[in-house]
């Protein structure tokens, strides 16, 4: 019976357990380090940034000799929405002129178009756009995972450490993933912020849509199974008391 008891223990402790390979994200298209490096690398010599407006954005706009006519003046339902909404066409609708597509176009290229549509109507149309919700976004062993926004169109990753409430305990600061997209691919390095380059990875720029992962360490891994066990060892104890008292009662009658 000892042995019956010790192989169904066993056999519940294996169902529960959690290993580390459970708990990371992006674990099957992880890029491997060398290669990751020399991607972002490549990026890093050729990327000069600037954001391009696309379908779901929220702008803002202001005319100067013309306030009324600005996004400003556009009353909206709900009051903790600003700015006006790039439609699913990528269009945007304004006072006077209408629909403008300006999905695909930097703020600067679409500043420019609707000056020269509002030109059209008004002598001295001069046009200040800005995007309201461009984010970052980081996920795993952080305080405080999700969007973070990003008011100077860009921010290093330490900064974005920093809004996100600093690692866990269970951060795997050996293995953090940042995911950039850029020309219809996404390049992903895995950086270290321990080794001797730590200074200089904390100031690599994030942009807009990037990502970043915090991994967890193995020992996130071994807590979590001790969670899963618990309550297999819970049930393994509840099933086999019965039998130890069967068993203490009939040695006790012997």
């Amino acid at each position: 019976m000892k042995k019956t008891l010790l192989y169904l223990s066993i056999a519940l402790a294996m169902a529960g357990c959690t290993t580390k390979d459970d708990l990371i994200l992006f674990n099957e298209t992880n890029v491997t380090l060398p290669n990751a490096q020399r991607s972002m690398t490549d990026l890093s010599k050729s990327e000069r940034y600037e954001y391009r407006i696309v379908p779901h954005d929220r702008i803002s706009i202001t005319m100067y000799n013309h306030p009324e006519l600005g996004t400003t003046s556009v009353q909206s339902q709900r009051q903790d929405v600003s700015g006006v909404l790039v439609n699913s066409q990528g269009n945007v609708r304004l006072p006077l002129v209408k629909s403008i597509h300006v999905a695909g176009l930097t703020q600067t290229e679409a500043q420019r178009k609707i000056e020269k549509a509002y030109g059209a109507f008004l002598e001295d149309a001069e046009v200040s756009l800005e995007v309201l919700n461009k984010r970052a976004y980081i996920l795993g062993e952080v305080r405080k995972p999700g969007p973070i926004r990003l008011f100077n169109e860009k921010a290093t990753l330490l900064q974005i450490l920093a809004q996100a409430g600093d690692l866990t305990d269970s951060a795997n600061r050996h293995a953090i993933v940042v995911m950039k997209h850029r020309n219809k691919k996404v390049h992903t390095q895995t950086v270290n912020l321990t080794g001797p380059n730590s200074l200089k990875v904390a100031t690599m720029m994030i942009y807009p849509n990037d990502v970043i992962y915090v991994t967890p360490t193995n020992m996130k891994a071994y807590n979590q199974g001790l969670k899963e066990l618990s309550p297999s060892f819970q049930f393994v104890g509840a099933i086999t008391q019965p039998l130890v008292n069967i068993k203490y009662l009939t040695d006790t009658t012997n």
